[in-house]
């Protein structure tokens, strides 16, 4: 099913877009920018990113670059409406009347009207329940047009559906063949929650995997593709919104150049028996 979605677009996949349960439609592919630099750094990979077809730019609080970010969204000159930005509620941040707060101050940084999707960064205990509330407030009032969470676990969401007005659309985590929590990923999908994976490259740590490598090497009719493209594709025939992280404008562009090739059942197959639970960032589906 996943798979027919995206081949769907495949001549465009720069174009493609997941609708989320809100109607909203999400871009498949998103420039992560955990870890640019506040400033130059990553005005010139969001501008880069934006030049190179991308649509949906990742940033969050904690990383204080929303500044840059709405900079390069500006001088672009794309308009606003077409560039979808996610960012997310840190965890200090957490509780009701922070969390309006905190929405406000992503706004003014970002110098935006709205956040297209804003996420609670991970499940703060004790604080969680009283900043979706927020959200649900933040949502109807045209803040935030779509609302989620990320680094949830089956657990945290199963207490925020019980509690919850407005379900979350989405649950950011990170996911690639080498760590597909897949009882989670199930639970998310068969609820109508949309999964968007960052750290999708390993943070760089198995791009020299030879499993990998010789998967690469058999992609685009025998032309080659890199380890990273065929990660990112893996995301994508999975149904998932894939969101690389990088700096450097070659690679910003050669990440969303995976529209000229499909990675076949067995490749596939392949990539999905590289599972061993291989977390690169931190953890926080184990919070209680």
């Amino acid at each position: 099913e996943y798979t027919e979605t995206i081949r769907h677009f495949t001549k465009n996949l720069k174009m493609c877009r997941i609708t989320l349960s809100d109607g909203y439609s999400i871009p498949a592919i998103g420039l992560g920018v955990y870890e640019a630099t506040p400033g130059t750094e990553t005005k010139r990979a969001v501008l880069s990113a934006l030049d190179a077809g991308y649509r949906h730019i990742d940033t969050a609080a904690c990383y204080e670059n929303e500044k840059d970010v709405g900079k390069a969204l500006r001088e672009s000159g794309i308009p606003r409406n077409e560039v979808w930005i996610t960012t997310k509620i840190w965890n200090t941040d957490q509780g009701y009347k922070h969390t309006i707060r905190a929405c406000k101050r992503s706004l003014q940084l970002l110098g935006v009207e709205y956040i297209d999707l804003l996420l609670l960064h991970a499940p703060v205990e004790g604080k969680r329940l009283r900043s979706w509330k927020a959200l649900e407030e933040l949502k109807q009032a045209g803040l935030a047009r779509s609302i989620g969470v990320s680094n949830y676990n089956v657990h945290h969401l199963e207490e925020l559906l019980n509690a919850c007005t407005i379900p979350p659309v989405i649950n950011q985590i990170e996911l690639s063949p080498y760590l597909q929590r897949r009882t989670l990923v199930d639970f998310c999908q068969q609820r109508g929650i949309a999964v968007a994976a960052y750290s999708p490259l390993t943070r760089g740590e198995k791009l020299r995997d030879p499993k990998l490598v010789k998967i690469a090497r058999q992609c685009g009719a025998g032309m080659g593709r890199t380890t990273a493209q065929v990660l990112i594709r893996w995301a994508l025939q999975r149904g998932f919104v894939v969101l690389p992280k990088s700096v450097h404008s070659g690679r910003i562009q050669e990440n969303i150049a995976v529209d000229d090739f499909e990675l076949t059942t067995s490749q596939m197959e392949q990539l999905d028996a590289l599972e061993e639970g291989l977390v690169t960032c931190w953890n926080p589906l184990l919070w209680d």
